[in-house]
């Protein structure tokens, strides 16, 4: 008896096999991507319920997160510049990266007051950005009477083969680093980086205290 084949069909399953590996290990990668946001819109949500505690209670529940969810390094560099940076001590930029720590946990504490009811809107999928190693992860924060809220862009890079935010991007064009840069870099002209700390530490307090 003669063996039938079926070598159109057979190219037809291996492009559709390879198709849904194709869309498995992108929905894997998005994931990936998208985790660290996730990770965060679900710490914010919990540090703005009634029942979250004092002002250092939610900084204790929040502060890991934003190592976990963050390249605070990254951050910093960029908002300090990057040449200014590279000139700081060991010592000066351990000591500038505490103080700029406790004030981008404080900064959310400030804004997701207990009982603020925001809602977090995460979309699942990604975009590349115009540097090929970056990608672009956008949520939505808004409110039961505004579900749709203030879009927020996060940018997001891979570092030792984790995927952490490097800037936030309001509007999808306004960098949050640019404008920490423009802040900072004034503080640093008319003083030291000891100058910078102590503006840092004071709109902590100020943030803790409102």
């Amino acid at each position: 008896m003669t063996r039938l084949r079926f070598p159109a069909l057979s190219a037809l399953a291996l492009g559709a096999s390879l198709s849904v590996q194709s869309f498995s290990a992108h929905a894997q990668n998005a994931a990936a991507v998208t985790a660290p946001v996730q990770a965060l819109n679900q710490a914010l949500d919990a540090i703005q319920q009634p029942n979250s505690g004092s002002f250092a209670a939610r900084t204790a529940k929040l502060g890991p997160v934003v190592d976990q969810s963050y390249d605070l390094e990254s951050v910093l560099r960029s908002s300090v510049g990057a040449s200014r940076y590279a000139q700081l001590s060991a010592d000066d930029k351990q000591k500038l990266m505490v103080a700029f720590r406790e004030y981008t946990v404080a900064r959310y504490l400030s804004s997701f007051k207990p009982g603020s009811g925001a809602k977090f809107n995460l979309s699942p999928e990604i975009s590349a950005l115009p540097i090929a190693s970056e990608q672009k992860v956008t949520t939505h924060i808004g409110s039961d009477e505004n579900p749709q809220g203030t879009e927020i862009d996060y940018v997001m890079r891979q570092e030792n083969g984790s995927w952490k935010i490097v800037d936030v991007l309001l509007e999808g064009h306004i960098s949050q680093t640019v404008a920490q840069r423009s802040d900072f870099g004034s503080t640093l002209a008319s003083s030291d980086v000891n100058g910078l700390i102590a503006v840092l530490n004071k709109k902590v307090k100020t943030f803790a205290e409102d």
